[in-house]
């Protein structure tokens, strides 16, 4: 069973909970069934999606969200919201007129599943379009790369 710490009973829509024993042949210890499934595009499920107990509907391995278009990479800037993180894309514009490139960068808020724990500022992430999921919010973490701690260095991708 997942951990309770909303106000709603939280629970995967796709797994029934109220199983019968069927005939009494009920085994002791079974775990519960969850819902998990492969995102594709060569993305591993994550071995916390699938043996961990959390519940979140965003989220592209455990929840109700197909990744469909673009995959981007970028370095985690900021960790200060619930299930969300600020990433920074770097890349190179040209100027025509000086016959060079100067640098930019964009900054995307990106949904961050349960199941990668150990994310840090600095670390290397791979994301995934999906459907929007709030007002800024279009893509999820597919994948996470420890970096460097330098949250601000240029690195093309």
């Amino acid at each position: 069973m997942a951990e309770q710490v909303e106000r709603a009973f939280q629970k995967q829509p796709t797994v029934f909970l109220n199983k019968k024993a069927v005939l009494c042949k009920l085994k002791t210890g079974r775990k519960p069934t969850r819902y998990v499934k492969n995102v594709g595009l060569g993305f591993k499920t994550p071995i916390e999606a699938i043996k961990g107990t959390y519940i979140d509907h965003k989220c592209p391995f455990t929840g109700n969200v197909n990744i469909r278009g673009r995959i981007l990479t970028g370095v985690v800037l900021k960790m200060k919201m619930q299930r969300t993180i600020v990433i920074r894309r770097d890349y190179l514009h040209y100027v025509h007129k000086y016959n060079r490139f100067e640098k930019r960068h964009k900054n995307m808020s990106v949904h961050l599943s349960p199941c990668f724990r150990d994310v840090k500022i600095g670390d290397v992430v791979t994301v995934g379009e999906c459907r929007p999921l709030s007002k800024t919010v279009r893509f999820n973490v597919l994948k996470v790369i420890k970096g460097p701690g330098s949250k601000k260095s240029f690195t093309k991708f």
